[in-house]
Formats: structure tokens, sequence, C-alpha cells
């Protein structure tokens, strides 16, 4: 005999569904993230793996806690919905303990990123692998410098534009420091405020994923706890509530006999 209401056993498999998608979109995130990410030529960003490597183990996790989660519901496994509602205890906790810290960070991030960027500057005596990154970004989004073109001692040809470009307005004429070379054509948009907003899309979509794995952490502590409640006391009787009848009328207390005359 079911010890859990069909119900919520069925709710909580959905959820657990919904809880393994959402594992496998972190998981595609990452993904995406290493190859949008990876430059050519050898190039790499500080941090990258170890932020991606944390992305593909938490979208692990999530998918094995989802699987653990339908079979404890689906078999009525009381061990298994115990291991489940420690867990989703402990995420909870954990994400809302970054969370919160870096949602109140997310303002100074700017002017963070922008002091770092600055200390590369200028471009020209950086590594190899740094001045391959600027010139891939450069290529990609038509821009020169990070802050200016001027962040370049010479500047590269993946700042210059094209003929197509110059008549669309994206372009500056600029003299080169060496007087014995004529002037050229860069680009006007600078690299940094591009760079700035596809981090802070990363940034709020991360910020995002923490919130929403902690919702998801105390709606499944919740449910999960309302099934072990269940499986504890399987044959409690439901508790029924009386209304006690104020208005009705008592019964008489004797009732008077008529006998009709005899016809």
């Amino acid at each position: 005999m079911a010890q859990i209401n069909t119900c919520l056993k069925r709710t909580f498999i959905i959820f657990n569904i919904f809880f393994a998608i959402v594992g496998g979109v972190i998981i595609s995130l990452a993904l995406l993230a290493q190859f949008s990410t990876s430059i050519q030529e050898g190039g790499n960003l500080e941090g990258r793996d170890s932020g991606l490597f944390s992305l593909y183990i938490m979208g692990a996790i999530i998918m094995v806690l989802a699987i653990l989660g339908a079979y404890g519901a689906h078999k009525e496994s009381r061990v298994a919905l115990i291991v489940f509602l420690v867990c989703m205890v402990l995420g909870c906790l954990v994400m809302f303990k970054y969370a919160v810290p870096v949602a109140i960070m997310r303002p100074q991030i700017e002017g963070i990123m922008e002091n770092k960027f600055r200390m590369f500057l200028p471009l020209d005596e950086n590594s190899r692998d740094m001045k391959n990154m600027a010139d891939n970004i450069q290529k990609i989004f038509h821009c020169c410098g990070l802050f200016s073109y001027k962040d370049w001692n010479n500047i590269p040809e993946s700042c210059k534009c094209n003929l197509e470009e110059e008549e669309e307005g994206k372009c500056q004429t600029v003299g080169y420091r060496s007087l014995m070379e004529r002037s050229t054509s860069i680009y006007t948009q600078t690299c940094f405020p591009i760079i700035m907003h596809y981090f802070l899309l990363g940034f709020d979509i991360v910020l995002g994923v923490f919130f929403t794995l902690a919702i998801l952490a105390l709606l499944g502590t919740i449910l999960s706890s309302a099934m072990i409640h269940q499986m504890r006391y399987p044959n409690r009787p439901p508790i029924l509530l009386t209304v006690p009848t104020v208005l009705s009328t008592s019964p008489p207390k004797y009732e008077e006999l008529y006998n009709p005359p005899p016809y």
C-alpha cells in the first residue's frame, strides 16, 4: 500500500525533472562559455578553467540529486529522501551564502575591472598571449584599444578600418607617433565597454542561477520533508473539524395526541 499521497509524489517527481533540466542548462552554459572564451593561438583568461570546472561540477551534482530524489519518490525510499533533504538544506544555505554578497558587490564590479585592465597598459609591452587576445577582441568587436587607441604604442592591423566601415562613420583618422608615417583610419569604439557589457551579462546570469538554485533547494526541502512525514505516519487518520449547529430548533418535549371525533 502506498504511504505517500499520489499527488504529492507526482509533484515531487516533476520537480526533480525540472531540477535535472536546470543542471543540464548549467552544463550547457559552461560548454558555451568554454567555446566563446577560447582564444586562438593559445591565449587564456585568468580564472577561466576554475570557473568552468565549478560549473561542470555544479551541473553534475544537481543532476545526480534530481535522480536521487525522483528514485526516492518513486520507490518511496526513506533513506534516499533523507539524503536528498540534507543535500537540499545544505545547498540552500550555500547558495544564499554566496549569492547575497555577490549581489551586493555588483555595483562595484566595473570599477574593479577598470583598475585591473589598466594594469595591462600599454598593450605592446604585455606577453604575447595578451597581445594575441587583444588583437582577437579587436577583430571580433571592431574596436581599438581598451580605453583609447593610445593604449598601443604601435597601432596594430586589427584596429584599422576598411572603406565600408569608414563610410558608415565607425572610424576616426589618427596620425602615427612617428612623423615619417602617414595617418590611418581606426575604429572609434574602444573595447573595454564591450568587454564589460558581456562580462556583466555573464555575471547576471550566474547570479540568477545562484538565486534560482537557492529557491529550488528551498522548495525541494519542503516537498521532501512532507513526503518523509507521510512515510513516518502512514496510518494517521485525517482530522475532521465539526462545526456545532447553533440555530437549529430543539425537538418538542411532548406531543399532543389529537383524536378526531367519530362520524
